[in-house]
């Protein structure tokens, strides 16, 4: 028999999709994977979006900067569209490649010595 008190060990992957440190993290990876792989950034938003209200209040601004760095790369995305047929869309999209890099990396940067995001609704860095 086994003794009710004891708990299973810990299975590979628990916790990754949790409101914790690790699954901001994964998030974070999924949006640069997503500069090759679109799904990859669309499978990060629905976790932020999952776990941002239960979440302690300084991951909260991690999720929501990453929410919002979806959000205004997508548009930014649109428009570099739209203006590739005036062959200047071009320039847009490497621009919001580099700044959706930029933001994943202070995010990561900051997540890993468990500090919030000061102005998460920024649109800047």
């Amino acid at each position: 028999m086994s003794d009710p008190e004891t708990t299973p060990p810990p299975r590979f992957g628990d916790g990754w999709m949790d409101p914790t440190k690790n699954n901001v993290i994964l998030i974070y990876i999924l949006y640069l994977v997503s500069c090759v792989i679109f799904i990859a950034g669309i499978i990060g938003l629905i976790s932020a979006y999952m776990n941002r209200d239960k979440a302690e209040d300084w991951l909260k601004t991690h999720y929501t900067w990453a929410i919002r760095t979806f959000w205004i790369a997508l548009l930014f995305s649109a428009i570099s569209f739209v203006l590739t047929f005036v062959l200047i869309g071009i320039l847009g999209f490497v621009a919001t490649g580099v700044w959706v890099i930029v933001r994943v990396i202070v995010g990561l940067q900051k997540v890993n010595r468990s500090e919030p995001i000061e102005r998460p609704e920024s649109w800047l860095v």
